[in-house]
């Protein structure tokens, strides 16, 4: 399964993103020519290289009638829809009705529906209007249009197993568009993004993610975060009309994930030293901690205060059983005191298979995988047993497992 990465650090919007997606398809020109056959009046689109702050990244730039989105001075955040106030207002109903027309395969179409209907949805709550008595100004327009119609159909093209996208950065300051004067994010944008990670980094002035770049999110992201575990086959850069202090791009990738059969968890690590307890003693702690529900317990040998000799215990556990496995440390120990880290532990997955040799016996085998690895070895108690019952040494067992296994 392909996985489609979108590095949103300097936001989102939908010619930025389909820029993106337009480099990573295999013959851009052709893609372009493409979206030139939708048949959304007057629109025509065009490949462009920019370069931010060194970065070669692709624009998707659409004129509507000759005349390109973005060209007019009032224009804000990255020059997409906001400030368009000479465009025509379009209900929902009209919008999918322009849709419906185009030249665009039938799934294309009803994505392009499904992230109109989630803009209509947001902008009814900011308007606390029903969504038939919406119309919109901005995301109404032409070139809105073929934003959208162009990220889907490339999306589609591109046609990955899963969309994943890291934390949005919506920037800072005002945005001006039909209504006047807002804050950003604008309160559409603001409730697109509900349930996604966002953020504002405090150095961008400027409207980083649009109503559009928002909707196209919260109908094709299916988990916020950091780039998984992925083997990226191609990376492209969309790029962003205006320049800041930092590239501004989007960032996608795609590529194969590789497995996490162990994926990070949080544990609890919890360490205590000992000068007073005998190797008998600490033998039977260990039981009584594991009991308690440690998942690990290890010894080390230190030098402690005064040069005596002492023992370092080291204890994993999950934080659900962290006062259980303290209290039973404290109960099976002599420490005065335990300390305590939180950390992240990765593990690979486990399992215990047995295999029957010729004899009809049965061997364990322990195999762990993921990330990228696999490893298995012979349970040792049961390589022990068989080497007693046939009289061979330890090696000749392991390989006499090897050979008879099935």
């Amino acid at each position: 399964m392909n996985t489609l990465y979108l590095d949103c650090s300097m936001g989102a919007a939908g010619d930025m993103l389909s820029g993106a997606l337009l480099e990573l398809t295999p013959d851009p020109e052709a893609a372009v020519a493409e979206m030139n056959s939708f048949g959304i009046p007057g629109v025509e689109f065009a490949r462009e290289t920019l370069f931010k702050c060194g970065i070669a990244a692709t624009r998707l730039s659409v004129s509507v009638r000759g005349e390109e989105e973005g060209a007019h001075p009032h224009h804000s955040g990255h020059g997409h829809e906001h400030g368009h106030g000479h465009h025509a207002h379009r209900s929902l109903e009209d919008v999918l009705s322009l849709v419906k027309g185009l030249s665009l395969g039938e799934k294309t179409k009803e994505d392009v529906a499904r992230v109109y209907s989630a803009i209509a949805a947001a902008e009814s709550r900011a308007h606390r209007r029903p969504v038939g008595e919406i119309h919109f100004h901005e995301v109404g327009a032409l070139d809105a249009v073929a934003d959208i119609a162009a990220f889907c159909h490339l999306l589609d093209r591109l046609a990955p197993g899963e969309v994943v996208a890291s934390a949005v950065n919506v920037g800072s300051g005002t945005v001006e568009c039909a209504h006047g004067t807002l804050g950003v994010p604008a309160p559409a944008t603001a409730f697109l993004l509900e349930g996604a990670p966002s953020y504002s980094d405090g150095k961008t002035e400027g409207e980083l993610c649009t109503p559009t770049g928002a909707a196209l999110l919260k109908t094709f992201v299916s988990k916020f975060g950091p780039q998984p575990l992925m083997e990226c086959a191609k990376t492209g850069y969309g790029a962003g009309r205006k320049d800041f202090w930092r590239a501004n791009v989007v960032r996608a990738a795609i590529g194969g994930r590789i497995p996490e059969h162990g994926t990070g968890e949080s544990v609890c690590e919890l360490k205590f030293n000992v000068d007073d307890m005998t190797g008998e003693e600490l033998a039977f702690a260990s039981e009584r901690i594991f009991a308690s529900g440690a998942r690990d317990v290890s010894f080390a040998h230190v030098t402690m205060k005064k040069g005596r000799p002492g023992i370092m215990a080291c204890v994993l556990c999950s934080e659900e059983d962290r006062r259980n496995v303290v209290a039973s440390i404290f109960a099976s120990t002599s420490t005065l005191g335990v300390r305590e880290n939180v950390c992240r532990r990765y593990a690979l997955e486990r399992k215990i298979e047995e295999a029957t040799l010729a004899d009809g016996s049965s061997v364990r085998r322990k195999t762990a995988s993921g990330w990228g690895v696999s490893r298995c070895k012979w349970e040792a108690d049961d390589i022990a047993a068989l080497a007693r019952r046939r009289g061979i040494s330890f090696a000749e067992a392991e390989s006499a497992a090897d050979g008879e296994m099935h």
